[in-house]
């Protein structure tokens, strides 16, 4: 029988750190996952910048029955109940905001990411990627075809034209929304004020969470603030500096090597003390 004391509940970001290259999780990595969830009174869950059709499966595969952060910290979605708790919402001039980006950078695959519904505006090669990458079917359309709640944009682009495109966004200073990298190639609008640690905070809130402590699991950028919002902030071998340089732990593995088994192995074993 597994034993952890105090009760502690993993946040773990999904790409780059939970799932490999292949996007698959490694069936090792699942079954530690199961034995730690059936086992103690420990909790597991994921935020992600996905939506919630590119991130069910994975609640599937590991038999999450905790809620989710998802679209990198608009939503709480709980995947058994699937009730959907929408923590903030990009403000209405965002869609000029799209509208005047995507003019000036034509080259920048552009997606729209709502409650429902994911929209592709500008399909280009970097954009068909990223929805292979999240298995969702979207629907395409232009700005002004765009129906329901308007959570995040992703803009999708070649790493070599990253730092002049996110060079670009800075010059504008556009106001009331945010600005994250969340991948080589993808560089994302949220509301203002929004990401995976300020939903942290909102979901230390949900029922009986105050009995536990927190611990943050993630890779890149906008995994920070989450990092920084957990009671623990634990990254895998191949996190960027960036999170390196403020996590607690840094794992001996990788995301390709088992990271979440070695981080969960460790709880189990009481070499993480809260």
């Amino acid at each position: 029988m597994i034993k952890s004391n105090p009760k502690i509940c993993i946040v773990s970001d999904l790409d780059g750190t939970l799932l490999p290259a292949s996007k698959i999780p490694r069936p090792e990595d699942c079954q530690l996952i199961w034995k730690f969830l059936a086992e103690t009174d420990n909790k597991f869950t994921i935020a992600t910048g996905r939506t919630i059709q590119a991130s069910r499966r994975y609640a599937d595969m590991l038999k999450l029955q905790s809620p989710m952060i998802v679209f990198n910290g608009g939503m709480i979605y709980h995947p058994v109940s699937g009730e959907k708790q929408i923590l903030q919402a990009l403000p209405e001039e965002a869609k000029a905001m799209t509208a005047e980006i995507l003019k000036e950078n034509p080259h920048v695959g552009v997606e729209v990411l709502c409650a429902e519904d994911t929209w592709v505006v500008n399909n280009t090669e970097y954009e068909k990627q990223h929805v292979r990458i999240c298995g969702v079917t979207p629907k395409y359309g232009s700005i002004e075809e765009i129906t329901g709640i308007w959570l995040k944009v992703l803009f999708a682009m070649s790493p070599d034209d990253m730092p002049a495109f996110m060079k670009y966004i800075a010059d504008k200073h556009f106001q009331n929304v945010d600005f994250i990298r969340s991948e080589l190639k993808f560089y994302e609008m949220l509301p203002v004020g929004n990401s995976k640690g300020s939903a942290l905070q909102e979901y230390r809130k949900l029922p009986g969470m105050q009995d536990y402590k927190i611990i943050g699991f993630g890779d890149y950028d906008n995994d920070i603030e989450m990092l920084k919002a957990a009671d623990l902030a634990v990254c895998p071998a191949n996190a960027a500096d960036s999170v390196r340089n403020i996590s607690d732990l840094i794992l001996d593995r990788t995301c390709e090597e088992g990271a979440v088994s070695e981080l969960i192995s460790k709880i189990v074993s009481q070499e993480i003390v809260l």
